[in-house]
């Protein structure tokens, strides 16, 4: 399901500023070369994540979710001076790619990937979270939402990536593995009385969590 008209992105995307020089090479290379190129973020999600974490300045940031390295990228630019960022990856050939995207940046010796599952690498990792970015398999989500939560800083916010899942969570009969995952862990966050959201349909949909003040 098309849920935003081409032309709306394609205008988002002209007026949003461009990314720099490795990030578009990345994007790019991605798209070219990638069979699941279809899972990166978009130039505008990239953008809206840097300005989200320069915004925070988070001390510290997690990514469940590295594919080919874009989004830690966008996410480290706003990292305080002495900030690191955590990005777990399952798959051995994306992480590798990741890491040689990673070894071009100024921001290498910030960026930590980890191989594996982040079910069982996450309650390894002892800090408390400014930034979640979560964008894996989505059977996980509530698990990794339930993982992150407690440590998540007083100021931190959790992103959420592909919340509308293709419009499938707008369908009457949810029939989707993904979708009903997905439709599960939305519905489960709107009623979690420690936490406050939104949802913003930027591109396939982001939901911005924080723990209630």
């Amino acid at each position: 399901m098309e849920l935003i008209h081409p032309l709306a992105e394609q205008y988002a995307a002209n007026i949003t500023s461009p990314d720099d020089a490795l990030l578009n090479e990345i994007q790019q290379h991605t798209l070219q070369h990638h069979p699941h190129a279809h899972m990166l973020s978009s130039p505008v999600q990239g953008k809206f994540l840097s300005f989200i974490s320069t915004i925070l300045q988070p001390k510290y940031v997690l990514e469940i979710g590295t594919f080919t390295g874009y989004s830690a990228l966008c996410l480290a630019q706003g990292l305080q001076p002495n900030g690191e960022l955590y990005t777990l990856e399952l798959r051995e050939e994306d992480a590798n790619t990741a890491r040689m995207n990673f070894s071009r940046s100024d921001l290498n010796k910030k960026i930590h990937l980890h191989l594996g599952n982040a079910l069982e690498i996450i309650p390894t990792l002892p800090f408390v979270w400014d930034l979640v970015f979560i964008d894996a398999d989505k059977t996980s989500y509530t698990q990794y939402y339930d993982l992150v939560l407690p440590r998540l800083s007083d100021k931190g916010l959790i992103v959420a990536d592909n919340v509308l899942f293709h419009g499938q969570v707008l369908e009457e009969n949810i029939t989707g593995k993904n979708a009903k995952a997905i439709h599960a862990f939305n519905e489960y966050v709107a009623k979690d009385e420690r936490t406050e959201q939104v949802l913003v349909t930027v591109r396939d949909g982001l939901l911005l969590i924080r723990k209630k003040m």
